[in-house]
């Protein structure tokens, strides 16, 4: 579902620019007065995880492949605003180190995967979990449904976005110049391959861990339900306990060369020719071996990937809190 360069206008991509500047400046300003400072890891592992998830490419019945994203599983356990950055950020490093995603199109593919993605999902999650406990199983399978519909929500906008390059933007003999896909093309493709495969994936993902953390560790699920009683009607407010959640991301970094085996890739993703020059990236398709070692490549790529996100991440709250105190000593000064 990542849309290299190349595929969309440049006034595309201008306008998923213009339409994701506010969506980002919000979900700053409420992230810093949600996520408290000893949440920023989780936040980051959020980032990692859905990194590492899209990772996970399984093939579907059209030869190509796809891939769950995580974003409503973020929006579950922190909020929609704090999943934007979580997700943006994933893609970020996705776009510059791997070039996975173009770098022109990267405002377009937040805008599906960063902002379609988690809002939607979350607003059918909270539709469907309203009025239950949080340790209820109707929760989980809430989360389930937001993340299927959530994800196919991104693919009806991705499917659309690439269908109209061709009648909106043509030569004057009527070629393409940018996406050469119909609408009658991308969206069958685009929404068989997650209605059927992905969206699945993407389901039982976000069912299986807010299922586990219901069980193992309630007060994940509680930073983001502060009022929402237990089945006993009591709100319980323990600790989170962060060593398991290293556990499960150091796993999936180990299992990431699994995303390997599904061969092919992506409908629309392979870059045009025209896009080029931006196909430079430090490892290039999540290798760096030329494919003679492709798993040793993706694995490291997993490791490198993961560690970049989180350090950005607490980079970059790191600085908020310093420009915060400096204004605040400024003021008392």
């Amino acid at each position: 579902m990542h849309i290299p360069d190349g595929y969309l206008s440049p006034e595309t991509c201008a306008t998923f620019g213009a339409a994701m500047v506010p969506a980002w400046y919000t979900a700053g300003h409420r992230v810093r007065k949600i996520v408290k400072t000893r949440y920023v890891p989780l936040l980051a592992l959020g980032s990692a995880y859905c990194f590492l998830v899209m990772m996970f490419n399984v093939p579907v019945p059209n030869g190509t492949t796809a891939h769950a994203v995580g974003g409503v599983l973020v929006a579950v356990l922190l909020g929609p605003w704090a999943a934007v950055i979580a997700v943006s950020t994933a893609l970020l490093i996705q776009a510059l180190f791997f070039g996975d995603g173009g770098v022109l199109a990267y405002a377009a593919n937040c805008f599906n995967l960063a902002l379609v993605m988690p809002v939607v999902g979350y607003a059918v999650y909270r539709l469907l979990a309203r009025n239950v406990a949080l340790t209820s199983p109707r929760r989980a399978f809430a989360a389930g449904v937001g993340g299927y519909i959530g994800l196919n929500a991104a693919a009806f906008c991705t499917a659309v976005e690439f269908g109209v390059q061709p009648d909106l933007f043509k030569d004057a003999n009527g070629v393409p110049l940018y996406a050469p896909f119909h609408l009658s093309q991308t969206l069958p493709t685009m929404l068989a391959a997650h209605l059927l495969v992905a969206g699945v994936v993407e389901a039982l993902l976000t069912v299986g861990v807010v299922a586990y953390l219901q069980r193992a560790n309630l007060p994940v699920l509680r930073i983001n339900h502060p009022d929402v009683e237990d089945d006993d009607g009591v709100v319980t407010q323990p600790r989170p306990a962060w060593r398991w959640a290293w556990i499960g991301m150091a796993t999936m970094v180990i299992l990431t060369p699994v995303g390997v085996l599904a061969s092919g890739t992506a409908f629309g993703e392979d870059p045009p020719a025209s896009a080029g020059f931006w196909h430079h990236a430090l490892l290039e398709g999540y290798d760096f071996t030329g494919g003679k070692h492709p798993n040793v490549g993706y694995l490291t790529s997993a490791l490198v990937g993961t560690l970049i996100i989180a350090a950005t991440l607490l980079a970059g709250f790191k600085a908020v809190q310093l420009v915060r105190r400096n204004r605040q000593e400024a003021v008392r000064v």
